[in-house]
Order: C-alpha cells, then sequence, then structure tokens
C-alpha cells in the first residue's frame, strides 16, 4: 500500500515537472515553490547550479527586522589600545574568565583570580579580526595575552612564572590597594 502511494506521489511531482516545462527555470518542483532566489536582484536564473541561496528582499519586511551594521566608527587597533589604557588587569583570551575555553585561558585566570583583582576580558573566538588587532599590537602569536596596569606581561606561562616568583603579588599589589581607596572614598 505504501509503495503504491509513493509511487503515484512520485508521478504526481513528474506531471506537474512537465506541465512547467514551459517555465525558463528548470530547477525542481519542490524548490520552484519556495520564495527563495540565489541572485542579490532576485533573478532566479542567475548563478544557477550554485548551493547558495539568499532570501530576496522583502519589502513589506519592517525595518527593525532588517541587517545592520553593528560597526562603532573606532578601529580595531583604537579599541585594543582603549581597552588595554582602561582597564587595569586586561586579559584577550579564548572564552570569558566564568567560561575558558582553553586551558591555557583557565589556567591565567585561576592565578589571576588568587589576587582578588577585577578582570576584565575580551574573547578573540568571537572576532577574528580583534584576535588578529591583538597580535599585531603586541607582536605575540599566542593567546591568552595578559595586559597589567597598560603594559603587555605576556602568556598564561609568564603569568604563572612570576606568580611562583612572588612578582605578580607586587605587581598587583597596588591594583587592590587603589581598589581598596577608590570604594573608602564617598
Amino acid at each position: 500500500m505504501a509503495r503504491l502511494v509513493s509511487t503515484s506521489l512520485v508521478r504526481g511531482l513528474v506531471r506537474s515537472c512537465r506541465a512547467s516545462s514551459s517555465a525558463t527555470v528548470s530547477r525542481p518542483t519542490f524548490q520552484q515553490l519556495m520564495p527563495y532566489s540565489s541572485a542579490p536582484s532576485g533573478d532566479s536564473n542567475v548563478n544557477e547550479g550554485t548551493s547558495t541561496t539568499r532570501v530576496a528582499a522583502d519589502p513589506d519586511t519592517h525595518q527593525d527586522f532588517q541587517p545592520t551594521s553593528k560597526g562603532s566608527g573606532m578601529s580595531l587597533h583604537d579599541i585594543v589600545a582603549q581597552d588595554i589604557k582602561e582597564n587595569p588587569v586586561l586579559i584577550y583570551m579564548k572564552g570569558y574568565p566564568d567560561a575558558p575555553r582553553c586551558g591555557f585561558s583557565a589556567l591565567a585566570v585561576k592565578v589571576l583570580q588568587q589576587y582578588g583583582v577585577s578582570i576584565s576580558a575580551r574573547d578573540i573566538l568571537s572576532n577574528m579580526k580583534l584576535k588578529e588587532s591583538v597580535k599585531a599590537h603586541t607582536n605575540w602569536p599566542t593567546f591568552p595575552q595578559i595586559f597589567i596596569k597598560g603594559e603587555f606581561v605576556g602568556g598564561s606561562d609568564i603569568i604563572l612564572n612570576m606568580h611562583q616568583k612572588g612578582e605578580l603579588k607586587d605587581l598587583l599589589g597596588d591594583i587592590n590597594a587603589q581598589k581598596g581607596e577608590q570604594e573608602s572614598t564617598p
């Protein structure tokens, strides 16, 4: 019974394809019914045979749902420089301090958290152009990249080494003191 139903469905599709063969579009019937176009202009004959399709611009779509550019007008180099200047402890890492996506990033965060400092971070995996801009700024190929008081310190191995030698405590000590002074001033 199922075979009989599927055979009749296929025959119906073949007939509808033959009936619409006078159309200039040579696509399967199910694709002819879809409101898609493979060209930005909406001409479905352009780029025929390619696997990419785009939804044709819909004039009835409200402007709130139209694509927008989220650029701030600042270059990525300026954003990196501003981040470094404004944040006493900054880490460009894979993931975020609460959810690192790399063992080295997790190690750097754990070491810094032992000092109770506020850590600012940016996820370099979410923006590859930002990642390349940070690499160019520091001339350092790997991540995480840690900045303390506007100076590039290095990666997780350097932070761990500084922690083991007691150098990191001295470097971060005045950040905690500044933080305490700011909180106590009315």
